[in-house]
């Protein structure tokens, strides 16, 4: 089973080229301070945290499918913001940008039905058809303060807009690939 991520990995994404028929986990329970909320691009300055904001909940004991978003602080505007900041320049983001855009306009409740819906436009993106995604630690935890590669993922070098500043930035947020690499992106994937 996989987590609910907001823009989930390259190394997420990559599970997935492998196992198509891969599963959100229902029962997840939300930990703070991981990629459910939060996702890591490319910036100027280097790696960039883009965290949505939730609806205060009981730490440990709250499914995922139960956290809600807040609106605090115009965050659908400073992530579309910075994506476009970042990315206006990368050989596809105006390819893509239509798709992304409306989930930077509407208002979403959940955080789980924001990510699924994302996901499964990304994976249509990059697969050519609807996917779910999973990962197998149903209960664990994991520290995701920086965007570090996955123990078993080995990421392709492929060409970032700011390679020139901070070198390969390897694991970032799927949209980096996407951006950056178009229709090859399932290369890199499955790589």
């Amino acid at each position: 089973m996989m987590k609910s991520y907001y823009l989930a990995p390259v190394s997420y994404y990559a599970r997935l080229a492998r196992y198509r028929d891969a599963a959100i986990d229902p029962d997840d329970i939300y930990c703070k301070q991981t990629l459910r909320n939060r996702c890591y691009i490319a910036s100027p300055n280097g790696p960039l945290a883009l965290t949505i904001p939730v609806v205060k909940f009981v730490p440990y004991r709250t499914l995922t499918r139960d956290i809600r978003i807040s609106d605090h602080g115009n965050w659908r505007h400073l992530h579309w913001q910075a994506l476009t900041s970042s990315y206006r320049r990368t050989p596809f983001f105006e390819f893509y940008a239509d798709d992304f855009a409306p989930f930077y306009e509407r208002k979403w409740e959940f955080l789980a039905d924001y990510n699924q819906a994302l996901q499964e436009m990304v994976c249509r993106l990059v697969f050519g058809e609807d996917e779910q995604a999973t990962d197998g630690d149903s209960h664990a935890c994991p520290d995701s303060h920086a965007p570090a590669p996955s123990s078993n993922f080995h990421p392709s070098p492929y060409y970032q807009i700011f390679s020139d500043r901070h070198g390969f930035m390897p694991d970032l947020s799927i949209v980096d690939l996407l951006f950056n690499m178009g229709p090859e992106s399932i290369l890199i994937l499955n790589a």
